[in-house]
């Protein structure tokens, strides 16, 4: 027989602790997949930062139950595409599989990086996330658009409107571009200098009204990011005058400008089709929790909820119905998703703020709250079904609180 404490679970759990360099200290602090009787601890090869970052799924509470698709992916993971000029990477149905609505890029441009005039088939979405950026774009009836933007402000151009975006001075900016199409991806954008390149130069030059000598020099391919001189520091100063005008809805929202809703646990603000009247595709919220604080359990009935998540840690359980739940733990850089009418809540499982963006293929924002749904409800029928006293019900809420 084995020595008390040294069977061969225990010193393969001890081999396990040596080779990857862990202290006995350390060792006791990690986690494990055991809960009262349930489970066993891991005696084979792991990744304890891995398991750090999501202690809800090594150890998943009681709740939780039946076959659920993943719900989280991290920009950390995906492809960096590196130019002079800055990077870009993107989490999209491929990433995601289950995310079929919504997609999303993340690119950094230098001062003066230029991610090349383009257009795509779907509509776009950004945030900014820091810095500053010139954006331009011209509408089907020829109204031209610029401006700049800085952290927190939205763009939104909508599907085949052709459109750039520069870095501007000092450190150029970092932004995030969301798309109502899971397959959407940066690969299938319609490019100025691909177009050129795949255009024969004398049917070009005519159709331009110069001389074929002028495109000697076009690229042999999509540029995609490059390094330009920063563009004038007055907006005025780069404005192209047009008889017709700008483009009649601005494409531009200065998001925190707008007042947040103050609720006991954090603030929203939302921007859809009744405040941002262009976006029609693309309804978000900007969701801050302070510590101690979450976004109450809700549902959205009309669209798939997309969440990227901007700083502090969170945790999410969701609710699919036929007795199947799942928790996820989310870090900044982190998308979320949640299927239509799938019940959710968003707790700030940090010492920080927690600030998400949630976004919907959709016009508007609506969401659902349980706790109002309840206390407008009779209470004689919601005491039939949870057997909560009557008591306790009357001191439900009856305004919605997103955040608690």
């Amino acid at each position: 027989m084995n020595p008390p404490g040294n069977s061969p679970t225990r010193r393969t759990l001890l081999a396990s602790v040596a080779a990857l360099g862990l202290t006995a200290a350390s060792a006791q602090e990690m986690s494990e997949p055991v809960m009262n009787s349930n489970g066993a601890p891991i005696a084979g090869p792991r990744n304890p930062e891995r398991e750090q970052e999501n202690p809800d799924i090594l150890r998943p509470p009681s709740t939780d139950h039946g076959s659920m698709p993943n719900l989280r992916f991290s920009f950390a993971d995906a492809h960096m595409k590196m130019r002079e000029g800055g990077w870009s990477r993107e989490v999209t149905q491929r990433e995601l599989p289950i995310s079929t609505t919504m997609a999303g890029v993340n690119m950094r441009l230098t001062s003066g990086g230029v991610r090349e005039l383009h257009w795509h088939k779907q509509a776009e979405w950004s945030f900014m996330l820091a810095g500053r950026a010139r954006i331009t774009a011209v509408d089907n009836d020829g109204h031209n658009f610029i401006a700049d933007v800085g952290p927190g402000d939205l763009w939104y151009f909508p599907a085949g409107i052709p459109h750039s975006i520069q870095g501007l001075p000092d450190d150029g900016c970092e932004f995030l571009l969301a798309f109502p199409d899971g397959e959407f991806s940066e690969d299938s954008t319609f490019a100025i200098t691909d177009l050129f390149t795949h255009n024969d130069r004398s049917t070009l030059a005519k159709n331009l009204g110069i001389g074929i000598n002028a495109l000697d020099r076009i690229p042999k391919e999509e540029l995609f990011i490059f390094q330009a001189e920063p563009p004038p520091q007055n907006l005025s100063a780069d404005a192209v005058r047009n008889r017709l005008g700008e483009v009649p809805s601005d494409m531009v929202f200065r998001l925190m400008q707008q007042p947040a809703t103050q609720y006991p646990g954090g603030n929203v603000r939302i921007a859809d089709t009744r405040n941002f009247p262009i976006s029609t595709d693309v309804a978000a919220a900007l969701v801050e929790v302070n510590p101690g604080h979450m976004r109450e359990l809700h549902w959205h009935p009309n669209a798939d909820e997309w969440q990227y998540y901007i700083s502090g840690k969170a945790r999410m359980t969701v609710f699919a119905a036929e007795a199947r739940a799942r928790t996820f733990d989310y870090r900044a850089g982190d998308v979320g998703y949640v299927p239509m009418s799938m019940s959710h809540f968003v707790e700030n499982a940090g010492s920080e703020p927690l600030r998400f963006l949630e976004l919907f293929k959709a016009p508007r924002f609506m969401d659902v709250s349980l706790a109002q749904w309840m206390a407008l409800t009779p209470p004689e029928l919601v005491h039939a079904h949870l057997k909560i006293d009557r008591a306790v019900l009357d001191q439900l809420r009856k305004d919605k609180q997103p955040v608690v």
